[in-house]
């Protein structure tokens, strides 16, 4: 109690520090994020209010998870489960040798295209890269591509589905920065598709510098029956992507809406591949339930703990601490991106979305910057996230499929050239903010 007592003796700069310390500590015990943040929630709640500001912590939570647009997280995680069960993605790859043709770095250029398709598809990376991990890359290994190349190929496209509508990044950014979610997918579709165009350039540049890293596919050439064929597994899918987006863009359905028209489009899929069954849709259920429960909890701790901060007046004194920094905006803006790449090395995204959007937001918006803008540079940088060490995730997904000769490290140090062309696409965007604003 003394304990408790004493947190508000410390004033909110020492609260603050003690704050930051504590999520610190208890994150390198291995405890899950949602617990910690919940954990430090109770405890500053108790210390500076006492037991009556607990009702506090549970008001803003209900705020945040009855919200109706978040319905719309489940249903393309939903969308991302059953894509991972069926042969969807398998076909959609085969399909794509009608555009990878005798190209040098024809099949890595495939892979981001397959990555492209699948994200408009779901928004999720993990099945993703897993997906890529198990058709694209075993097949740019025995062609003889170098093994550099095909592990970032596979893992920065894998985590496309972070920048391409509909992505789950820019739903939970819009939820905690009170944007419209349609509004940022529109902003976010072209600097989605430069940045998989900065990946295929990379792809051709290194390929006609060195052949060897992406050798030509020698063999006979597809005959017009056998292109008809492949042509089928494109049929669907994009089928599926203008049912979701088109309705969004359309004006015809919002995003919760379109969700579900996402889910409906991959089951019917299913249903006329023949590989609809009551085990995939469960099975697609139950990964549904363990990755939106993660979500939840973590947005959970997270908003708790934000609204305890703010309640104590932090928000105001890291904002304040924050923008005086510099004069300048875009000091401030860099030096926002500088902490976001950080967090990313260590936080689950969710987790650094819900507990700095609402620091950011309102100083970004303050200093003449757009809200919208800002959501597509912080998913940019989220992309990064995705694959820095330590904890880069899309690193983790494939080495779970991949062979076992290749090791993390090997992983990491693949992903280094596509970590600096997505720190190039957020220098692009912050100088040219037409490209996501237009």
């Amino acid at each position: 109690m003394e304990f408790f007592g004493s947190i508000q003796g410390l004033g909110i700069e020492g609260a603050t520090g003690l704050m930051f310390a504590m999520l610190l500590v208890l994150l390198v015990t291995g405890i899950p994020l949602a617990y910690v943040t919940l954990l430090v929630a109770l405890v500053f709640a108790l210390g500076w209010f006492g037991p009556m500001a607990v009702p506090l912590i549970t008001s803003r939570v209900y705020s945040f998870v009855s919200s109706f647009v978040f319905v719309s997280v489940p249903m393309f995680v939903l969308m991302a489960a059953i894509l991972d069960r069926s042969g969807i993605a398998r076909d959609l790859f085969d399909a794509m040798r009608l555009f990878g043709g005798r190209l040098r770095g024809g099949i890595a250029i495939q892979t981001i295209l397959v990555a492209v398709i699948l994200a408009a598809m779901s928004g999720i990376i993990g099945g993703e890269v897993v997906l890529l991990g198990l058709i694209a890359l075993p097949q740019m290994l025995r062609l003889g591509y170098d093994k550099n190349l095909a592990i970032g190929v596979v893992c920065a496209g894998g985590a496309l589905g972070t920048m391409v509508p509909p992505s789950i990044v820019l739903i939970i950014y819009g939820l905690t920065a009170n944007v419209s979610i349609g509004d940022l997918f529109t902003a976010a579709f072209v600097p989605g598709l430069m940045l998989a165009g900065f990946y295929v350039a990379y792809v051709l540049i290194r390929a006609y510098i060195n052949p060897a890293v992406a050798p030509v596919v020698e063999g006979p050439r597809a005959s017009t029956a056998e292109k008809l064929r492949l042509a089928k597994g494109l049929f669907l899918p994009i089928l599926v992507v203008i049912g979701v987006l088109g309705s969004i863009y359309g004006g015809i359905a919002s995003v919760t809406e379109a969700s579900a028209v996402g889910v409906l489009g991959v089951t019917l899929s299913t249903m006329i591949r023949g590989e609809f069954t009551f085990g995939l849709m469960k099975a697609a259920a139950l990964q549904t339930l363990q990755t939106v429960g993660m979500i939840v909890w973590i947005g959970i701790g997270a908003t708790a703990l934000v609204g305890v901060f703010n309640l104590m007046g932090g928000i105001k004194f890291v904002s304040a601490m924050i923008t005086g920094i510099s004069d300048e905006p875009v000091i401030v803006l860099l030096f926002m991106m500088a902490l976001l790449f950080i967090l990313g090395m260590f936080l689950d995204w969710v987790g650094i979305a819900l507990l700095t959007m609402p620091i950011f937001v309102p100083i970004i918006t303050s200093m003449g910057y757009d809200p919208v803008w800002f959501g597509v540079v912080f998913c940019m940088n989220m992309q990064m996230s995705f694959l820095s060490p330590p904890f880069g995730p899309a690193a983790f997904y494939l080495k779970s499929v991949a062979p076992p000769d290749i090791s993390l490290g090997d992983i990491f140090k693949s992903l280094l050239p596509f970590i600096a062309m997505q720190a190039l696409a957020v220098a692009v965007l912050i100088m040219f903010p037409a490209i996501a604003i237009y």
